[in-house]
């Protein structure tokens, strides 16, 4: 899948604000800032998301993991129906089920049988620069926000 890390280092302003707020208050910013950039690349891959029972786009969702270390925290998009500990398809969730949309990778990569239809990838081609604005502005907002307090 698609993996991009922003790295705030880099920008002093913002790393000296981040190191002025709390832990909570750290997660909290990285948090909504994170979330924001990948709102971004949700809608962009919704309307790319090939549509015959709607299923795909319905399943298509932002995922935040709980911070391993300070000043470390990942969002993303994530379509429902994988399971995370083995990245196979959840045999335990049913064809039916309205939340499992494990066939997205074939879609996206193709099959022996079927030729690849790609949406994530272009989806984050073409939006990624966007989501990175959105999250740095995000997180000046939320640092502003936090600092005002």
């Amino acid at each position: 899948m698609i993996n991009t890390n922003l790295d705030f280092s880099g920008l002093k302003d913002i790393a000296k604000d981040l190191e002025t707020l709390s832990r909570a208050e750290n997660n909290k910013v990285l948090r909504d800032a994170t979330r924001a950039g990948a709102d971004v690349l949700r809608e962009e891959v919704i309307a790319k998301a090939p549509v015959q029972t709607g299923k795909l786009k319905k399943n298509v969702v932002v995922m935040t993991q709980k911070a391993r270390r300070r000043g470390e925290i990942s969002s993303g998009v994530h379509i429902r129906g994988v399971n995370p500990g083995t990245g196979n398809s959840d045999n335990t969730m049913k064809a039916s089920n309205p939340r499992n949309a494990y066939y997205w990778r074939f879609v996206e990569m193709g099959t022996s049988k079927m030729a690849a239809h790609p949406f994530v990838r272009p989806a984050f081609d073409v939006r990624q620069e966007e989501a990175t604005r959105v999250a740095l502005a995000r997180m000046n907002l939320a640092i502003d926000e936090v600092l005002s307090k």
